[in-house]
């Protein structure tokens, strides 16, 4: 599968975040997300996850520990571990998930 940039096709996952699948295969499923200040999620899903931030500044706390999350940094989240993220700056995420993302993946077949 190949993804050809283009602004369109983002999906609201909560005000404040949007995300859109760049590519999928049976074991990944790559997105990319648009993060705007003050925004702020807190959650836990069974799929690994792996990020990097492109541009913006944000924190993640995991397992209790607060990290300042800056453009160029990057991360890995094992699967049912719960997290946070607050917005400190707007931001360009690209985040990648194994399994794929099940919700993800329905929610951008509603909008086809």
């Amino acid at each position: 599968m190949i993804y050809k940039n283009n602004k369109d096709g983002f999906k609201t996952l909560k005000t404040g975040l949007q995300y859109k699948t760049l590519v999928n295969e049976a074991k990944t499923h790559m997105v990319k997300v648009l993060a705007n200040k003050g925004a702020i999620l807190e959650h836990s899903h069974p799929h690994e996850q792996t990020g990097y931030l492109l541009k913006g500044h944000f924190k993640l706390t995991l397992n209790g520990e607060v990290y300042d999350i800056l453009s160029g940094d990057a991360w890995a989240i094992p699967g049912n571990t719960w997290h946070k993220v607050e917005i400190i700056e707007d931001c360009i995420i690209v985040e990648v998930f194994t399994p794929p993302r099940e919700d993800y993946l329905k929610h951008d077949e509603v909008d086809k």
